[in-house]
């Protein structure tokens, strides 16, 4: 570094121990930047890039941002992947010999950020650590804003790497080269990003003196690596203590349902899959907590349903009690409304971030909680009474509080207001000689106006001068020669001090200089008084949190008339429901009327439904509502049925809606058969599979070939629930083959104005998609449309015009539809590319109603029907007939 400035030596001393991140140097009010990190920050946070002569006249790049408005600039370049080190000065300038002394203070990373506005209240912003042994994965998934850390192992398959990171999302990794390769593989396929950090060694000895509590010789191994990579990580880039994380909770990932990256996006339960965004899915929904700590806990027991019945079954006794009582639901929701974010003011606390106004809003929260307490107890439910036992209202903190910290204290904690009058006797002392100096200075004001006769004089103070005395120049006549010293000249006045004057000042200003030192450093004591009981506000913080979102299940369940589900025993695990709904498309229903369908999957009638149906008619809606229920039943929500009996599903497998990996180079039916061959791994008798349009993306011999092959081995070797639906109408003829499978289609209604989806599914196979139908409601040209009817109905050449399809109407629970269309002869012009003459076609023959009734009749399952259903289409026969001018 020859040839270099002292500052700039002092600069790239300091770079070189943070290579990896954008180094910000405080000079003066300014964070600087210089070399290859001012061209990126000026690129990234579009600000000015200047120059500045580093030494032997050679200059460098540099950029600079204010250091009172630094956060937002580091929030910029932590949004885009960067990490970023603060260097500050940490010795007095006046007192320093050459060259400031200066050291980094923190590093902030995509995982490490603490600036809540960077983070937001609903959501949790994660690290993980991770180590890779013997095909097994360690994996310590740390919010460093709120003190959490969980703890879990698995096997190393993509699929299983993707399934946890679906549920933590975290914005950063560290570990061992082995793990951050198996987290890079398991994301590559989605396209997510995320930064990454190799570290070779784990410090095993640490873990004992951070988690005391912890018996670390009961965890496997890789865990542990994994926790220890992850915390000496956190201690490199904070430099600070990491007091708020003194707990782990540990889990086997058996323990809650696995969810594929494919379903949760299916199934749209945290974001939607049109535009990502949080309104429209589950969560969204089901969001009626009134806390921070709760929406985060409300997302993670979506992202986990659980597989324990028992803990299910609390849960839902709880929704029960708090859904039968509204009034002491609604006081509830209001205490809760109070209560802040006690997991961040937790860590803000152990972080050493908190001002006054954080412990005052901890106090205002713990004020709440034997309000919380009374009415959990007062409620009818075991486990309403096991959280109200865990509320530790923390009196004693909440007491402290209130008597040292005033009631509103500056956001500042070295400007004074912090502690209230009377908590401490020598800081009392010290505002009294304050308080009685500046009295003093105002009555000496009083006392050389009278002595000189100048009723402007006025005294003042500046933090350069201090203290003085200001006259106008029309009045410097008039002061006594020989105690005036002048100390400043104005331009319309001159500035003075006396040896009083001065004398006084001295006092005063040691008082104020002492009386600001004693709060700041009787604040600090209290904060770190309440940093020692971090457990039982952390303890205090996760109850708060499980009761605020089984009120908030409880809240959603009685606004949407949600019944609370039973499970089923043996060993055909049995699934039931009836009226079942999806809970979000009905939400959302513009006119309120949302059609409920029933569904059996079980052992006696058949634990697999083909559906098949037309275009638009709710099959995927349906299918998705089962899947839907299942999973709300199993976080402990009551569910949209009017009953559902239902088995515990281990697994949700959906394959629902059309995509492609074109980056991957595999195309939307490529795609599919990835999602099956995953499906046939690693489903169970106990998993729930759902498949939408099977067999589609290829030949249609080829397509349903594959799709009955598919449907044979879950039928043949998985043996569990699955509902698939096709547009292979041909496929009908495998409930004749496989017991276990039932047809069922979507109900359409068809009249001389055209076709209506009556979205409610019946038993039997229908015959006819309505794809031409559905064409000409997206609006594709007329000319298209005509010329698929034409098509459809075995014409080579010239299309004629549809006209309304046949004039029929059929009940919905009959379950037989006709899907044929009834074109009447129209002559039209075909659209040619050359001027050549088009031939005039004969009009198509037009089928006889007499026929399709009779064809009708065939199909009909008459001891199936009720006597309603049978005048019902005995009467539908007849209007057609009647319309159509043909007679029996």
């Amino acid at each position: 570094m020859a040839g270099y400035t002292p500052m700039m030596e002092q600069y790239l001393s300091v770079k070189a121990t943070v290579k990896d991140a954008l180094l910000l140097f405080r000079l003066g009010d300014f964070y600087e930047m210089f070399f290859e990190d001012a061209i990126t920050a000026s690129r990234e946070l579009e600000i000015t890039l200047t120059g500045r002569v580093a030494g032997q006249e050679e200059r460098v790049p540099m950029c600079g941002v204010p250091h009172h408005s630094a956060e937002g600039y580091i929030a910029r370049l932590i949004e885009k992947g960067y990490k970023v080190a603060v260097c500050e000065q940490v010795e007095d300038p006046a007192s320093a010999k050459g060259v400031v002394r200066r050291e980094v203070v923190r590093i902030v990373t995509p995982g490490t950020v603490m600036d809540p506005k960077m983070v937001g209240d609903a959501s949790n912003n994660f690290i993980v650590g991770a180590a890779r042994e013997d095909g097994r994965i360690g994996f310590a998934a740390c919010d460093l804003t709120t003190g959490e850390l969980y703890l879990t192992s698995f096997g190393a398959s993509p699929e299983a790497v993707n399934n946890v990171l679906n549920v933590y999302k975290p914005a950063e990794a560290v570990g061992d080269e082995a793990a951050m390769a198996a987290i890079q593989e398991a994301l590559t396929p989605s396209g997510r990003s995320l930064t990454t950090t190799v570290r070779a060694e784990a410090e095993l000895s640490k873990l004992a003196a951070q988690f005391p509590d912890e018996p670390w010789t009961a965890h496997e191994l890789v865990r542990q690596k994994a926790v220890a990579r992850l915390i000496a990580y956190l201690e490199e880039t904070q430099k600070r203590s990491l007091a708020h994380l003194r707990s782990v909770k540990a889990y086997e990932s058996e323990a809650y349902m696995s969810l594929d990256a494919f379903t949760r996006r299916n199934l749209e339960l945290t974001e939607t899959v049109r535009d990502r965004s949080r309104k429209g899915s589950l969560l969204a929904l089901l969001d009626r907590t009134r806390t921070a700590m709760g929406a985060r806990l409300l997302k993670r027991w979506i992202d986990q349903p659980l597989l324990n019945r028992e803990e299910a079954e609390r849960r839902l006794d709880a929704v029960e009690a708090l859904n039968r009582d509204w009034i002491k639901r609604k006081e509830l929701r209001d205490e809760l409304g109070e209560v802040y974010d006690l997991e961040r003011l937790a860590g803000r606390i152990a972080y050493g971030t908190a001002n006054g106004r954080d412990l005052n809003a901890l106090k205002n929260s713990l004020r709440r909680i034997p309000a919380v307490q009374a009415l959990c107890e007062s409620l009818e439910a075991a486990p309403l009474h096991a959280l109200a036992k865990g509320l530790d209202a923390c009196a004693d903190i909440a007491d402290a509080i209130e008597e040292a910290i005033s009631d509103e204290p500056p956001t500042t904690l070295k400007d004074g207001g912090l502690i209230r009058s009377g908590y401490d006797r020598k800081l009392d002392e010290l505002r009294e000689a304050s308080q009685n100096g500046k009295q003093w200075i105002a009555e000496l004001e009083r006392k050389e106006r009278e002595a000189t006769g100048i009723k402007s004089l006025k005294i003042g103070f500046n933090k350069v001068f201090g203290y003085y005395l200001e006259v106008t120049r029309s009045n410097l006549a008039n002061l006594p020669e020989g105690r005036y010293e002048r100390k400043q000249t104005l331009a319309n006045a001159e500035r003075y001090v006396t040896p009083e004057l001065k004398e006084k000042e001295a006092l005063i200003l040691e008082a104020e200089d002492r009386m600001f030192d004693l709060e700041y450093e009787t604040f600090i004591a209290l904060r770190d008084r309440i940093a020692g009981q971090m457990g039982r506000l952390q303890r205090l913080a996760e109850n708060v949190a499980a009761l605020d979102v089984l009120q908030a299940f409880a809240e959603a369940s009685a606004e949407r008339r949600y019944t609370r589900p039973s499970w089923t025993d043996g060993e055909g695990y049995d699934l039931t429901i009836e009226d079942g709904r999806h809970p979000v498309v009905e939400s959302v229903n513009e006119n309120g009327v949302f059609i409920a369908n029933d569904t059996s999957l079980t052992s006696s009638e058949g634990s697999i439904l083909l559906i098949t149906g037309p275009n638009m008619a709710g099959k995927s809606t349906y299918m998705r509502q089962v899947a839907m229920i299942c999973l709300m039943a199993q976080i402990g929500c009551f569910v949209p049925a009017r009953r559902a009996a239902l088995p515990f599903v281990d697994r949700i497998f959906t394959r629902i809606g059309a995509a492609d990996d074109l980056v991957g180079g595999q195309s939307t039916f490529m795609v599919e058969m990835k999602d099956i061959q995953v499906m046939t791994e690693q489903a169970t008798a106990r998993s729930l599979i759902i498949i939408d349009e099977l067999g589609r993306g290829t030949s249609t011999d080829e397509g349903m070939a594959i799709a009955q092959a598919v449907i044979e081995y879950v039928h043949h070797h998985i043996g569990c629930k699955a509902l698939v639906s096709t547009h292979f109408h041909e496929l009908a003829h495998l409930e004749a083959s496989l017991p276990k499978l039932r047809n069922g289609c979507m109900a359409v209604r068809e009249s001389s104005d055209g076709v209506t989806f009556l979205r409610k599914l019946v038993s039997g196979a229908a015959d006819s998609s309505y794809g031409i139908y559905c064409a000409q409601l997206a609006g594709l040209p007329e000319t298209i449309v005509s010329r698929a009817y034409s098509l459809l109905n075995g014409e080579t050449s010239a299309p004629s015009r549809p006209v309304p399809l046949a004039v029929k109407e059929i009940a919905a629970a009959v379950g037989v539809v006709e899907a044929q269309p009834v074109l009447e002869g129209r002559d039209v012009v075909q659209l040619s590319m050359f001027p050549v003459d088009t031939p005039q076609q004969p009009k198509p023959a037009k089928p006889s109603v007499n026929d399709k009734v009779l064809e009708k009749l065939k199909k009909l399952d008459v001891m199936r029907m009720t006597p309603l259903q049978a005048l019902e289409w005995l009467n539908d026969a007849r209007n057609q007939l009647t319309e159509s001018g043909e007679t029996s």
